[in-house]
């Protein structure tokens, strides 16, 4: 079959999305961790803490943020965020709490909370079924993925409070009902291994609401979302992602996107909401304080390995955005795992 521009175009343009969020979602470096799967009978309620507060009751170190998610695989429930409004959902519906505030879980009315704290240390099921299923029951499985280095991470900083998805909404980029109906399998196997496969299942479950999500985004929403898929904007930042160490500027991005440095900066902050130079002084942040907690390398090293010329401009660079020195982070951030 001849292939013409148009084809090798597109074929690029959809490498470089790939790619992209590949690159952001291996440097999250998700883990996910099932907490409980009951059944309630209505009314109930469940308390759910910060996420400062989940990393501390599950002795999660500080430097990860801990995210909680609830799918309902029967019944329905409301969750209403702290300060937000109520969001109903029904079987087959999951959502994913990545702005970290508390929340509550809810079925009917006159329900004393009861804090997920006390399940979690093998408290009794006060709002469980006395007999087998009714119709106002409800089934939910709940837990937290761990996400690592989310400061700095344009994909994380992109998402919003709280991402709803329908695990039955086909799409061309996502298979949310196959990941979760593997999960339920495995969880109901309870077989040799099965906490290893659950955990992975976990993590793909994640990156596939956050895939769903992309799909489904407005094209007018500015976002990185947005600007990855831009055909001009999305080269420009694969480029970038590419080659980090480059000695890159708005008019060398520009030049290699085929724009003036003047429109090509205005598409770029209209896209994503942020200029060409500050994404990439983020993400150069990113890659170091990544370098920094989990390798032994020199702090000269991984400046020149992001792209600074050297070390005592990435010392002043990184004390700007981060607030100490990449030697004070290294520190803290160890002594925590």
């Amino acid at each position: 079959m001849l292939k013409t521009t148009k084809n090798n175009a597109e074929t690029t343009i959809d490498e470089s999305l790939s790619s992209l969020v590949d690159a952001t979602l291996s440097a999250l470096r998700i883990n996910g961790s099932l907490l409980l799967r009951e059944t309630y009978a209505s009314p109930w309620s469940i308390a759910i803490p910060t996420t400062e507060q989940l990393a501390k009751l599950l002795e999660i170190t500080p430097n990860v943020c801990v995210v909680a998610f609830h799918l309902v695989e029967f019944g329905h429930c409301t969750v209403k965020p702290e300060g937000g409004e109520e969001i109903r959902l029904k079987a087959g519906e999951m959502l994913i709490c990545f702005g970290g505030d508390a929340h509550r879980l809810s079925q009917g009315k006159n329900s004393k909370d009861q804090p997920i704290e006390q399940l979690l240390v093998g408290g009794p099921n006060i709002q469980s079924p006395h007999s087998t299923a009714g119709v106002e029951d409800t089934s939910l499985l709940c837990g937290v993925f761990m996400l690592h280095h989310t400061s700095f991470n344009p994909l994380f900083t992109a998402l919003p409070p709280v991402v709803h998805a329908s695990l039955s909404r086909p799409g061309e980029m996502h298979n949310l009902s196959g990941v979760a109906r593997l999960l339920a399998e495995e969880i109901d196997r309870n077989t040799l291994g099965g906490g290893y496969v659950i955990e992975r299942l976990l993590e793909i479950l994640c990156a596939e609401v956050i895939r769903a999500y992309i799909e489904a985004l407005p094209r007018q929403e500015v976002s990185w979302f947005q600007g990855i898929k831009d055909p001009t904007i999305g080269r420009a930042i694969a480029l970038f992602h590419k080659q980090p160490s480059t000695a890159w500027s708005v008019q060398r991005l520009a030049n290699e996107v085929a724009m003036s440095p003047s429109r090509f900066a205005a598409r770029f902050a209209a896209t994503l909401g942020d200029s060409p130079m500050a994404y990439i002084s983020k993400w150069r942040m990113n890659l170091a304080s990544h370098a920094l907690t989990n390798t032994q390398q020199r702090v000269e090293q991984i400046a020149s390995d992001v792209g600074y010329e050297n070390q005592a401009a990435f010392s002043r660079a990184f004390k700007k955005h981060i607030g100490v020195s990449p030697a004070v982070w290294r520190t803290r951030q160890q002594a925590d795992v």
